[in-house]
């Protein structure tokens, strides 16, 4: 029988309200942890073992970055991304790809339609079907792929586990996590190798990284960072709470993940993350800004950030209400 221990003590993340009752309610944990690595504040289970999803992209890219990756910002933010499958991101990797010698056909990731709805349906208005190169984690694989090449790997294989590059991220996961090793592995959604952390070891991980353009600035993290907040639309696309906040505020690390998965880190150290457990995606704004005014962080542009309205007859009704407190 399959048990869900991540259920035991999840708390209130976010009530939908519309009109003047709550309709539903989303539950979850979230942890912020403190400059070193300490929790700071946690709600449900800070300490949970779960799967981060895509937003331990930034340690993967660092993990390639340390290895030899060299890529520009806006490429090497696109290595990090959960991308819509616009035209710049197709392009892109397909740029990392042509820099290596090989073709769209070496992605080992699985097909799909472009992550933004706007951008499917143009896919697929050009005649096009499910393809590898649209698929949200195209540059991840690209830049996989370019790792191999600069170090002589071999590319027809670097997905599997004992591969040099897998476990050259695995360690990178663990160190920045701070996370025992030995924790379950399956496979992601593109196909990669997937690592467990815990809650509190994702918001520490994206918290050094966006402090290390300050603290270690020729690092491999420092670059990733450098390059995620520089070209945040490479990171996600337009409307991507990701990446509307590194646009917001300077030097925000940010990183979704599929099944209700979210990660930032400020340039002072502090991390945030949450997962909700119904793995929803509507609560994401509004959790993500309460966290971090809850942190001090506050300007202008969270409020439209942070809306989530319920709409009724195509109009607000009601709202997502982040419940932190």
């Amino acid at each position: 029988m399959v048990t869900a221990p991540i259920a035991r003590d999840a708390v209130e993340l976010a009530l939908v309200v519309r009109g003047d009752l709550v309709e539903s309610v989303h539950l979850g944990h979230l942890v912020v942890t403190a400059p070193d690595g300490s929790v700071r504040t946690a709600r449900g289970d800070g300490n949970v073992v779960f799967w981060p999803r895509s937003s331990v992209k930034p340690m993967q890219a660092v993990a390639m970055v340390r290895d030899g990756l060299d890529l520009p910002d806006r490429l090497l933010a696109l290595a990090a991304a959960s991308h819509d499958g616009a035209v710049v991101h197709v392009a892109g990797t397909r740029e990392i790809l042509a820099g290596t010698g090989l073709h769209e056909s070496d992605l080992l990731n699985t097909p799909d339609l472009p992550y933004d709805a706007v951008q499917a349906a143009i896919w697929r208005g050009a005649g096009h079907g499910p393809a590898r190169v649209v698929q949200n984690c195209s540059g991840k694989h690209a830049a996989m792929l370019a790792t191999c090449v600069a170090n002589g790997w071999d590319t027809a294989t670097y997905l599997d586990l004992d591969h040099p590059l897998q476990r050259s991220i695995a360690a990178t996961i663990t160190e920045f996590t701070g996370d025992e090793a030995g924790l379950p592995v399956t496979r992601d959604g593109c196909g990669a190798p997937l690592f467990a952390t815990t809650l509190a070891g994702l918001a520490r991980a994206l918290g050094r990284v966006a402090a290390a353009p300050g603290t270690a600035p020729g690092s491999a993290e420092a670059r990733v960072a450098r390059a995620m907040s520089a070209v945040p639309e490479m990171v996600g696309g337009p409307e991507r709470t990701n990446t509307r906040l590194m646009r917001e505020i300077p030097g925000v690390v940010a990183k979704d993940g599929a099944d209700g998965v979210f990660a930032l880190g400020l340039p002072d150290g502090t991390g945030v993350a949450f997962k909700v457990l119904d793995g929803a995606d509507r609560p994401r704004s509004a959790i993500a800004v309460a966290a971090l005014r809850a942190v001090g962080v506050d300007t202008p542009g969270l409020d439209t950030i942070g809306e989530s309205p319920i709409l009724g007859g195509g109009v607000p009704v009601g709202e997502i209400v982040a419940v932190l407190s």
